[in-house]
């Protein structure tokens, strides 16, 4: 699929970068605010991930949810609260509703794999990140076995939202803009991977750690 524009960097990918980055700015401030001066710095940036993973989840993708249910799509939705949502699209969390179905089409015309997926994600996904930003400010360990709950939903959703687009040719994907390319489809699904996975790792460290320590205790006792 070729793109319509020959631009490759327009005002409205500025207002969408920019978006981004000001969920960034929010994610980083809350950790500072609410994170005690000590803390690892394996937990701020959880924190941080985890805080900017739920500001997309609630604000991007939960206005995209609004407008590709019940019979509505991103492209064709008309209303008050269908242009608030695009407006919350356009100008705050990346003028993605409209920006993003530059890159990939299927986000603007309700396809049923990608809304979903993003049901689980909006009223699942979210509502644990928060959790999880919980247990990080409590300092309760268990917040480990969630996240790795949470990485492995996220690791799962990446996967089935482009797997049968590969296996079909990618006939809905724009890769012939290079901001389109590397950007929208590269790097901002591609930290979905990455992070996840860092997140996994970390995580089983301390659960098996805190296994094997209490593993060892008990034979101890025995002994």
């Amino acid at each position: 699929m070729t793109s319509n524009s020959p631009e490759i960097f327009t005002a409205t990918s500025a207002y969408s970068l920019a978006g981004v980055a000001a969920m960034a700015f929010v994610a980083i401030t809350g950790a500072k605010v609410l994170l005690p001066k000590n803390a690892r710095w394996q937990d701020s940036f959880t924190f941080i991930w985890l805080a900017f993973d739920a500001l997309i989840h609630f604000s991007f993708e939960g206005s995209f949810l609004y407008l590709s249910t019940f019979g509505r799509t991103v492209n064709s939705s008309v209303g008050p609260f269908a242009e608030l949502c695009l407006q919350s699209f356009n100008q705050i969390t990346v003028y993605l509703g409209k920006e993003y179905t530059r890159a990939d089409a299927r986000w603007g015309v309700s396809d049923p794999t990608v809304v979903s997926l993003e049901i689980l994600t909006v009223l699942g996904a979210a509502p644990m990140c928060c959790y999880i930003i919980r247990q990080i400010v409590k300092d309760d360990p268990a917040r480990h076995y969630w996240i790795i709950v949470l990485s492995t939903a996220e690791l799962y959703g990446g996967w089935m939202t482009f797997c049968p687009e590969w296996l079909t040719g990618s006939p809905s994907l724009d890769t012939s803009n290079p901001l389109y390319l590397w950007v929208y489809l590269v790097f901002m699904n591609v930290i979905w991977v990455v992070i996840p996975v860092w997140l996994m790792w970390d995580s089983y460290g301390h659960i098996a750690g805190s296994l094997r320590r209490a593993q060892a205790v008990t034979k101890a006792k025995k002994d």
